[in-house]
């Protein structure tokens, strides 16, 4: 983007040019204005942000520690205070991103009210919703800026040429807190086509990443529940294609397209696969079908199907729903076939949901998949439906029972009892949480590590120790010490409340607008001048 001063000079050449009737423009305040907009659409964040994780994805490849995260977020202002966070305690955003998550949407954006994972909500809320989060980040940067060059105009007043030109400085070389967004389209909420429309949607909005899951859309379910139902993989393919489409429709040509596979946990599919061919990929996905094996007519009844597998006739076990039955055990083999076909059509990243956080389970299914795709990476969902406390003390309980040592003073099962917490086991099993991110992008190939519904929880956590002081004994101190005096103390900028919605930029902005006659709000009166 040009500097500042190079801004000012073109702008002050455009007002000069227009014979005095835009003397009352002030190019330095119109240059400001541009600095602190840099994106003017959501296909410029897209193909921005795409470029960012592509580069981050090459920076995986040859480095695995290396790897990218995000929390994922349900409203502008969630995702706003996350990026503002970062840029406070780490200097940057560098591998940092956002993840919008479906189940969020429809628990807590849908006009029909909560809604379980199900792809029932708006599917016009996905878009809205990256539109709202990059309106927030963009606002971030407009806030940002904005005290920098109140800064400016101070040492510019001062006459304090030195601070000018550093200020300038950090304004020329800010860091913008608009990162990639990887977006939720669920199963795409239709056919192929659907898809594509909701897609183009989407990237419109400025998402660079979509990830897209192999359920069946009228059927779909949270990845952590029962009931999840596959589709075959030509009708997988064409959805990826849908997607890549439209990311080429709109050139957003670094587009990614994640590709989830729910097979480790679903035992089901509403179709029978097309196939002509022994071993072609419809017949790979067919022999995975539990079934009974047929010898003569007379074990067909009025309604079956039978299909061809392994050379024999077979009856594939169909429910009272009318879906078919995989074999039992049989989750691992279908979803390094699912991720090796995403992969060789269009895909770019993966994304396998599991029941656990265990890196030598991840591990054992990329690695197959890397005799075939030797550049295969993972997002990985860090969901809070895993009980993360009791998974990990288990861990270490099984590695210490492996290793002979003693764990009598330990009940498996109840390794979740507060009893516990303090213990060796318990610190180890923490330092491993600790480490998953760490030693997964190491071992089992995770580029990009999220927790799905942070936000979510955190509201409510924070919300209830709230309620709980103020609506008892504390009263007032609870707000006080519990949230205000902790703003202040950490330097939370939503502190000034008024600052954070806008109001400085506001007055700002009336001053260019009227001048000598702007009536501004961040006078002497203003409340917000105590902190």
């Amino acid at each position: 983007m040009t500097g500042f001063k190079d801004q000012v000079k073109a702008l002050t050449e455009l007002r000069n040019a227009q014979g005095g009737k835009w003397d009352n423009i002030d190019p330095s305040d119109a240059a400001r204005m541009r600095v602190q907009n840099r994106f003017h659409t959501g296909l410029d964040i897209a193909r921005y942000t795409a470029k960012i994780m592509r580069e981050d994805m090459a920076a995986y490849d040859a480095d695995s520690s290396k790897y990218t995260q995000s929390l994922g977020c349900w409203h502008g202002f969630i995702g706003q205070q996350k990026l503002i966070a970062i840029k406070k305690h780490f200097g940057n955003t560098k591998r940092r991103y956002l993840y919008l998550s479906g189940w969020m949407i429809a628990a807590l954006r849908s006009e029909f009210g909560p809604l379980p994972d199900q792809s029932m909500h708006e599917k016009t809320s996905v878009p809205s919703l990256i539109e709202e989060l990059y309106t927030f980040l963009r606002q971030a940067d407009t806030w940002e800026l904005n005290h920098l060059f109140r800064d400016l105009n101070e040492a510019k007043k001062a006459g304090d040429a030195a601070k000018a030109e550093e200020l300038i400085k950090q304004i020329d070389n800010h860091e913008t807190h608009v990162v990639p967004i990887i977006a939720d389209i669920d199963a795409g909420f239709g056919n192929a086509e659907a898809t594509y429309l909701l897609a183009k949607k989407m990237i419109e909005a400025g998402a660079c990443a979509i990830q897209l899951e192999n359920q069946v859309s009228d059927e779909k379910q949270c990845g952590h529940q029962d009931g999840k139902v596959t589709v075959p993989h030509e009708d997988f393919i064409a959805k990826i294609n849908a997607v890549r489409y439209a990311f080429l429709e709109l050139g957003v040509d670094d587009g990614v397209i994640v590709a989830r596979t729910d097979s480790l946990g679903a035992g089901l599919t509403q179709k029978i696969a097309v196939t002509s061919t022994p071993g072609d990929l419809g017949d790979k996905y067919n022999s995975y079908l539990d079934g009974d094996v047929i010898e003569n007519a007379a074990d067909i009844n009025n309604g079956d199907v039978v299909i061809k597998q392994d050379g024999k006739l077979l009856k594939p076990k169909r429910l009272a729903s009318g879906l078919y039955q995989f074999k039992p055990n049989t989750g691992e083999d279908r979803v390094v076939l699912d991720c090796i076909t995403s992969l060789q059509n269009g895909a770019d990243l993966l994304w396998i949901e599991t029941e656990k956080p265990h890196v030598g389970q991840i591990a054992s299914m990329v690695n197959r998949i890397r005799e075939v795709c030797p550049d295969a990476k993972l997002v990985y969902n860090n969901s809070p439906s895993f009980n993360w406390t009791l998974n990990f003390r288990q861990q270490v309980f099984d590695a210490w029972q492996t290793e002979g040592k003693d764990v009598s003073a330990y009940e498996r099962a109840d390794l979740m009892n507060e009893k516990y917490d303090g213990t060796e086991l318990c610190d180890q099993a923490d330092e491993w949480t600790a480490n998953f991110q760490r030693d997964a992008a190491r071992e089992a190939g995770i580029f990009h590590h999220l927790i799905t519904l942070p936000t979510y929880h955190t509201a409510a956590l924070s919300t209830d120790n709230l309620a709980k002081g103020y609506f008892g004994d504390e009263g007032m101190l609870a707000y006080v010490a519990g949230v205000q005096r902790k703003e202040i103390r950490q330097g939370i900028a939503t502190v000034k409340h008024q600052d954070m919605a806008g109001s400085n930029i506001g007055d700002d902005h009336k001053e260019f607008f009227h001048g000598d006659a702007a009536l501004k709000a961040g006078g002497g009166d203003n409340t917000m001048n105590q902190f």
